[in-house]
């Protein structure tokens, strides 16, 4: 019988913590395991395993290089496969700037190097992201590197406090809300932004019952068809008090040069945004928009089914084809603009006016993809960029 598996992250580390002796305490037997990277960029990690009676060991761990990647392989997996015989539940208390999805992926399958014996040693079977009522309304604004926060997860860490806190919420099966040093009003707030942000995801209040970690395995592939752009689930539209998500949907392309002219204040103009997109002259790319606090990311995430020969579509997955499906229209195939903006007091009319205008016209639209071609590209800088980055 394979032993289950939870990962528990989360930017807020005392959030973290109370959910982690929660679930120590609930399940007798259980042990946590944590990786502490305050010094990951000198190649040096501290583990800690503890039980509910409390710390079992303490060791300190020399990687060949400091990332959390190597955290995992070096480490994590072989100290889950060692404890896997004697505990009832696993917990992988996450460092706080660790994105839980590069760990749940690691853990699918039989790790690297490790035994045949070892493919049913474990689990996965949650995801829970602990989030501070007080902090988290505030770092989902927070448009700060995570080395000027202390928080870095290797050396040379470039992404933001935001950017992690949004891929924490929005890949987690379950989100649960400590209260902290707040009131109900932080509650309240923080609950209300979460509802946006992941509508689908389970949200636990404080004082509730966490949700079952004892139960079947997940599949990493659906949990990245969930965020990923091509089969992400994304928010509808919809307002709660002053917060409020906005959803644009289109099926003509957008003019690279008008639409590189409004993007600062759509970002700006938003706490999160997201979602696919099709520049004319790049009628056969899917583009991908992922924006939070002021901060914007856009990747070339592969070809249209629409630019594939039929034949191809077997290759890519059941989730990537249905979803094409539900986007398909004739003229266009599986090319949509669906974007979402996530945000207080968001001006609907003025987002939607705005993007609108950065569309073809109908003229432009019928002189077809060889003059389209020829358009400036603003973002060719960014989207023809090889880049190399690994995401902790």
């Amino acid at each position: 019988m394979s032993v289950p598996v939870v990962l528990v992250s989360g930017l807020h580390a005392p959030a973290r913590g109370a959910v982690v002796r929660r679930l120590l305490r609930e399940h007798p037997g259980a042990i946590a395991i944590h990786h502490d990277l305050r010094d990951v960029t000198r190649g040096k990690v501290e583990r800690v395993v503890r039980a509910a009676t409390g710390v079992l060991d303490i060791d300190e761990v020399r990687l060949a290089h400091g990332c959390v990647s190597c955290t995992i392989r070096e480490d994590l997996v072989p100290e889950l496969l060692r404890r896997a015989g004697t505990a009832s539940l696993l917990i992988a208390d996450l460092w706080d700037s660790v994105e839980p999805r590069s760990v749940a992926e690691a853990l699918d399958g039989v790790p690297d190097g490790a035994p045949e014996s070892a493919a049913g040693a474990f689990r996965l079977t949650a995801v829970l992201t602990a989030l501070d009522s007080v902090h988290m309304p505030a770092d989902i604004c927070r448009g700060d590197l995570l080395s000027d926060a202390g928080k870095p997860a290797a050396a040379g860490d470039g992404r933001y406090v935001a950017e992690v806190l949004a891929r924490q919420i929005e890949y987690a099966t379950g989100l649960v809300v400590e209260r902290g040093l707040g009131d109900d009003e932080d509650v309240e707030l923080t609950v209300t932004v979460l509802g946006h942000l992941a509508p689908v995801t389970p949200t636990v209040l404080p004082g509730h019952a966490l949700p079952d970690v004892a139960g079947p395995g997940l599949c990493t592939g659906e949990l990245a068809a969930r965020v990923d752009p091509a089969t992400a689930r994304l928010p509808v539209d919809r307002e709660t008090g002053e917060i409020g998500t906005v959803v644009w949907h289109r099926l003509r392309p957008l003019h690279p040069g008008r639409l590189y002219e409004a993007v600062d204040e759509l970002v700006t103009g938003s706490v999160r945004s997201r979602g696919r997109f099709w520049l004319a002259n790049r009628h056969e790319r899917m583009l991908a928009w992922d924006a939070v606090a002021g901060v914007i990311s856009m990747e070339d995430a592969g070809p249209w089914l629409a630019a594939l020969p039929e034949a191809a579509w077997e290759m890519v997955t059941p989730a990537r084809r249905a979803a094409a499906a539900l986007d398909w229209a004739p003229a266009v195939g599986d090319r949509v603009q669906h974007l979402v903006f996530t945000g207080p007091d968001l001006d609907r009319r003025r987002i939607h006016d705005l993007l609108d205008s950065c569309l073809l016209t109908p003229e432009e639209s019928v002189a077809g993809s060889d003059v389209w071609a020829g358009f400036d590209d603003p973002f060719a800088p960014l989207l023809d960029r090889a880049e190399t980055k690994e995401t902790a």
